[in-house]
């Protein structure tokens, strides 16, 4: 399975959101914790072990990164 995970940088640190799920954001004051903080939420919301997820980046620009989420959900 793959969803869309978007971070965008704001001027009070970083968002992230899957908006496939439904209420899956959260805030941090910087990158590496926003993407931890997001991973963690989102192996809640599936129900998997969030080492089964894989994080590929897609597109990159100063305000806006896009990432894959790549799982199996067996």
């Amino acid at each position: 399975m793959v969803l869309d995970l978007i971070v965008k940088y704001t001027d009070d640190g970083y968002t992230a959101e899957v908006s496939s799920l439904n209420g899956c954001e959260c805030w941090a004051h910087d990158e590496e914790t926003v993407l931890a903080k997001i991973l963690d939420l989102t192996s809640f919301y599936l129900n998997i072990d969030v080492k089964k997820i894989k994080l590929d980046v897609v597109h990159r620009t100063k305000q806006k990164q896009i990432y894959k989420l790549v799982f199996d959900k067996k």
